[in-house]
């Protein structure tokens, strides 16, 4: 089992940087992958100018890439921004004016999953309140993406890379995942598992998955350490992914990892180029 019957897609935000975003789908069509996800690209323009979303929406259409994921806008990525959820006021304002657009934009490419990253705490402004903030915003962005039939993922971040994200645990993303579809009733949040990012909190795997696939919506992976290809680390891939159908999980593996200093398409020599292209 394994990697076998695995629907695996590109994330190309940190997959094929080495090339202007807009020709990026057609690298990694050309790469033998059907599918990507992406970080929110204008990373300065929450609403950028219609023209932007166009020249984008053709580049994925015209290379026959399905997109499966796409973030809310959260600033850099990465970087010390990592999200705009509990931060009052501006960067607030910023990620509701992004939210329509983006469900837009991702519904009229067939997208239907959409990641929120929660924020950063905010020194010298009371944690409850940031709290409140956040949910509030979460809620916002559940109803719009509830009105294309989606899904609004939640995420763990991890504490030595994100020290001052609250979200640094898988139970504290269940915990918010079910925050949000209490305060909406749409029962349309879902967690994003991120065994990289989990295995970075020195969470047991095996356990979380055991414990959150029911929960699970998206799952992305890199190796640790390193944040590379699977095989450049510790982690055992067939066996989690193994474990994650058996707890049945039969969604999008989202490869979220960085290249290293060769071509991107270099570091999918791990993965069979049979078992890229994946019917959806």
């Amino acid at each position: 089992m394994g990697f076998t019957d695995t629907r695996f897609n590109v994330n190309l935000s940190i997959l094929f940087t080495e090339l202007p975003l807009l020709e990026r789908p057609a690298a990694a069509r050309a790469a033998g992958f059907t599918a990507v996800e992406l970080w929110w690209p204008w990373v300065c323009a929450p609403v950028p100018e219609p023209a932007e979303l166009d020249a984008l929406r053709e580049a994925l259409d015209d290379a026959g890439v399905r997109l499966v994921g796409l973030n809310f806008y959260a600033g850099q990525l990465p970087g010390p921004d990592r999200g705009a959820l509990s931060i009052p006021g501006e960067e607030s304002d910023r990620f509701r004016a992004n939210v329509p657009v983006a469900v837009r934009f991702g519904a009229s490419l067939g997208c239907t999953a959409f990641n929120a990253l929660y924020g950063n705490r905010v020194e010298g402004v009371d944690p409850a309140a940031q709290d409140a903030l956040a949910l509030e915003n979460l809620a916002f962005a559940a109803r719009a993406v509830g009105e294309v039939d989606g899904t609004l993922l939640i995420e763990a971040l991890n504490a030595p890379e994100s020290p001052t994200c609250p979200l640094v645990s898988a139970p504290k993303a269940i915990e918010t995942v079910d925050a949000v579809n209490a305060a909406t009733g749409l029962d349309n949040a879902r967690f994003l598992m991120d065994l990289y990012h989990l295995s970075m909190n020195g969470e047991d795997l095996d356990a979380v998955i055991d414990a959150y696939t029911a929960k699970t919506a998206h799952v992305q992976i890199a190796d640790n350490p390193g944040r590379g290809a699977p095989g450049t680390g510790t982690l055992d891939f067939p066996a989690l992914l193994d474990r994650l159908k058996k707890n049945g999980y039969d969604g999008w593996i989202g490869l979220e990892y960085k290249p290293g200093n060769a071509p991107s398409a270099s570091s999918f020599a791990w993965l069979p180029a049979p078992l890229r292209a994946a019917a959806s």
